[in-house]
């Protein structure tokens, strides 16, 4: 994106555990770096260093992308704001119901970015998915239970490793949003194009939270399309 926008810079990854996750706070209170991502385990653990998030972040207790602003450590969730406009496109039917699968800080993220719909929560925990449904106002279901029509949220690592989602979720589905990633598609995602449904997959739920990160660091907002044909150059 550095490349695309014309401007100077590096974007380096850090392998951090909680002591470094502190040291490159204090780092960008410094002025040392202009921003940072942060990947789960340490989502949470961001929007508590901060000074202030927004109101994303601050519903899903979840941030991804630090900056200072007006001398204030400041979260964002851009998980939050790159599902939120991926179910304004017309992809995907605007009155068909949600099942988020997960109750982790990614489902909180995603919960806090889909808006007035019919929400249901699922995750293998159920004692989990409860909690998390009682604090959005959602509603719970089994994992495994199929809600017809819904638009599938995968906020879980199933499918990173080759597993695949319960079918008769999928099959009941109007179309996916996974945010697993890998090398290769997930098999939930291979699933849902052969059915000719609208899908997401991790790699694009990726690039489009990336977008927004860096648009909030540099003010340059990267076109998505001219991102993605760079990428698969590369």
């Amino acid at each position: 994106m550095l490349e695309l926008s014309g401007l100077l810079g590096s974007y380096t990854a850090i392998h951090a555990d909680e002591e470094t996750f502190a040291r490159t706070v204090s780092e960008i209170r410094a002025g040392e770096w202009d921003g940072l991502n942060v990947t789960m385990p340490h989502k949470s653990l961001a929007a508590s260093a901060c000074d202030e998030v927004s109101m994303g972040a601050r519903t899903s207790w979840s941030v991804n992308t630090l900056f200072m602003s007006d001398g204030r450590l400041t979260g964002e969730s851009t998980d939050t704001t790159a599902l939120a406009s991926l179910l304004e496109q017309d992809r995907f039917d605007s009155s068909a119901p949600i099942l988020v699968l997960g109750a982790g800080g990614g489902a909180a993220a995603v919960l806090a970015g889909i808006g007035q719909r019919e929400i249901h929560v699922a995750a293998r925990r159920s004692d989990a998915a409860e909690e998390l449904a009682n604090r959005f106002g959602t509603r719970m279901a089994a994992w495994g239970t199929p809600i017809v029509g819904a638009v599938v949220i995968n906020s879980t690592p199933v499918g990173m490793a080759g597993e695949t989602l319960p079918e008769n979720v999928l099959a009941a589905s109007s179309g996916l949003i996974d945010l697993a990633y890998g090398q290769v598609d997930t098999p939930a995602v291979s699933w849902t194009r052969f059915s000719g449904l609208p899908v997401v997959d991790g790699y694009e739920f990726l690039v489009r939270q990336a977008i927004d990160s860096f648009a909030i660091w540099t003010g340059v907002r990267i076109p998505f399309e001219r991102l993605m044909q760079t990428l698969r150059k590369t």
